[in-house]
C-alpha cells in the first residue's frame, strides 16, 4: 500500500517518522552485514589460517608426539603411552635442570622487581632529563640475548687477565678469576644475574614509570598534610597504588625466568661441564639438546610440556597469593 504526500506530513507533524515500503529496510541492512562480515572475513583468515596452523595444530601435534616414540621423526603411531614423561623425570640432568632455573628464578625475580622499581622511584623524581634517562635504561631491552651473552662471555667475564671483570677487580687486590668455570663458589651466577639484569631491568622500570605517572598528586597532597613524608608514603601511599603494576610485573618475570635459554646456552656452549660437575643448563636447553641434538622429538615435547605445567602452576601460586584477577570489588 502506498503512502501520500498527505499522509507523510501528518505523520512528521505527529512526530512519526513516516511508512517505509515494506520490506526495504530490512534487505539493505542485511546486504550491508554481510558485506562488511565478508570484509572482516577476508582481511582475517590469512591470520587466522596461519595461527591455527603454525600454532595451534603444532601444539596439538607436539602434545601427541609426547606420547610417541618419535626418534629421528615428527610422525605419529608408535605410542608408549607416559615412557618419555617417565625416563623425563628420572633423568638425573633435567632434574638438575630444574632445580638450576629453581635457583635462577629464586634469586632474579627479586632483584630485578626491586631494582626496576627503585629505578622507577629515581628516575621519577628527576624534573629535568626524565625522557633521556628512560631512554637509556629502555635501550638494553632492546638487545640481542645473544649478542649480549658474547658480550658478556668474550669481553666482561672471559676469565683472562685482560678481561674488563679481571681488570676492575685487580685494582682492588683480586686475582684473575675463572668467571664461567663451575668452580666453589659459583661465581658465573654473577655473570648470569648481572646479564639478565642489564636487559630486563630497564623495560620494567618504564611500566612501574608509567604506574607512577598514574597516581593522582593530589593523593600525596593529602597526605603530606596529614604528615606522611619519605618511607610512611611510600609504604601507605606508593606501594598500594602500584599493587596492581606489581601483580603484574612479578608474573611476567616469573615466566621470563622459566623460559631462559639464550644466556644459558650461550654462555656455557649448551651445557658448559667439568669433572665432577653437572652441567649448567636450564630446561629449555637440555629439551632443545635432546630434541634437537639427539633428535629424540617426543622426549622434547614430554620436556615442554612439563616445562609448560610448571610455569602454569607457579602462575596460578602467584595469582592466589596476589590476588591476580580478582575484582576488588
Amino acid at each position: 500500500m502506498s503512502t501520500s504526500p498527505g499522509t507523510t506530513l501528518q505523520s512528521e507533524r505527529a512526530g512519526r517518522p513516516a511508512a517505509m515500503p515494506r520490506g526495504a529496510a530490512p534487505a539493505r541492512r542485511t546486504r550491508t552485514s554481510r558485506s562488511a562480515w565478508g570484509a572482516f572475513a577476508l582481511l582475517t583468515a590469512p591470520v587466522l589460517i596461519g595461527l591455527g596452523i603454525f600454532k595451534y595444530v603444532a601444539i596439538g601435534w607436539s602434545f601427541l608426539l609426547s606420547f610417541s616414540k618419535a626418534r629421528g621423526s615428527i610422525g605419529l603411531g608408535n605410542w608408549v603411552g607416559l615412557d618419555n614423561y617417565q625416563v623425563l623425570l628420572s633423568d638425573p640432568s633435567f632434574r638438575s635442570s630444574l632445580v638450576q632455573i629453581l635457583l635462577f628464578t629464586a634469586f632474579i625475580v627479586p632483584v630485578t622487581f626491586a631494582g626496576s622499581l627503585g629505578l622507577a622511584l629515581l628516575v621519577h623524581r628527576v624534573r629535568r632529563g626524565r625522557a633521556v634517562l628512560r631512554t637509556a635504561f629502555l635501550i638494553p631491552a632492546a638487545v640481542s640475548y645473544v649478542a649480549a651473552s658474547l658480550l658478556w662471555k668474550m669481553c666482561l667475564f672471559n676469565g683472562l687477565p685482560t678481561g674488563i671483570a679481571n681488570t676492575i677487580g685487580g685494582w682492588f687486590g683480586m686475582d684473575p678469576t675463572p668467571w664461567l668455570q663451575t668452580t666453589s663458589p659459583p661465581l658465573y651466577w654473577i655473570v648470569l644475574v648481572t646479564l639478565r639484569l642489564w636487559l630486563q631491568v630497564g623495560f620494567y622500570m618504564v611500566l612501574f614509570l608509567a604506574a607512577l605517572q598514574g597516581i593522582p598528586k593530589e593523593i600525596y597532597e593529602a597526605a603530606a598534610l596529614d604528615g606522611a613524608t619519605g618511607l610512611r608514603l611510600l609504604r601507605r601511599i606508593t606501594l598500594p597504588m602500584l599493587r596492581n603494576t606489581s601483580v603484574a610485573v612479578l608474573m611476567l618475570l616469573f615466566i621470563a625466568a622459566f623460559q631462559a635459554f639464550d644466556e644459558f646456552y650461550n654462555l656455557f656452549s649448551s651445557g658448559f661441564t667439568s669433572a665432577g660437575s653437572a652441567p649448567v643448563q636450564t630446561p629449555l636447553v637440555y629439551l632443545y639438546n635432546n630434541a634437537m641434538g639427539n633428535q629424540d622429538y617426543g622426549l622434547g615435547s614430554a620436556g615442554a610440556f612439563v616445562l609448560t605445567a610448571l610455569i602454569v602452576g607457579v602462575t596460578l601460586l602467584q595469582g592466589r597469593f596476589t590476588g591476580f584477577g580478582k575484582s576488588e570489588g
